[in-house]
């Protein structure tokens, strides 16, 4: 590991960890709308920013890195959604849950797509 790549992801996960508690604090709920709306959007721009990578060659390996692997890669997150599943499901919110984890299993996988497959189009 190159001490640059190290310093790239770790700005960027800064960055990334930064905003996704800023969203958790602008949306606060019961339920973890949050989590599905940084899990959702941070699906969408690493499909998009990975597709304008291979697409179009607009992203350089050091610009995944920082905003890939750091930003997006702290700005989402798995062991939120499972806690969230799981304290939902402790306080017997089974039908939340349940729509939650469909919601994260089926959307953030289609913003990906639609980040990657149409984006770039869009842009040209």
């Amino acid at each position: 590991m190159e001490p640059k790549s190290l310093l790239l992801v770790a700005i960027g996960g800064a960055c990334g960890a930064v905003a996704r508690y800023a969203i958790s604090e602008w949306v606060p709920s019961e339920f973890p709308w949050s989590t599905l709306l940084v899990n959702l959007l941070g699906s969408f721009l690493l499909g998009v920013l990975v597709s304008m990578g291979i697409a179009n060659e607009q992203v350089t390996p050091e610009m995944l890195l920082l905003i890939g692997t750091g930003a997006l890669g702290a700005f989402t997150t798995m062991s939120t959604f499972s806690l969230d599943v799981i304290q939902l499901i402790d306080s017997g919110e089974h039908v939340p849950a349940f729509s939650y984890m469909l919601a994260n299993f089926i959307f953030c996988p289609v913003a990906a797509f639609i980040g990657w497959r149409y984006i770039p189009i869009l842009l040209g």
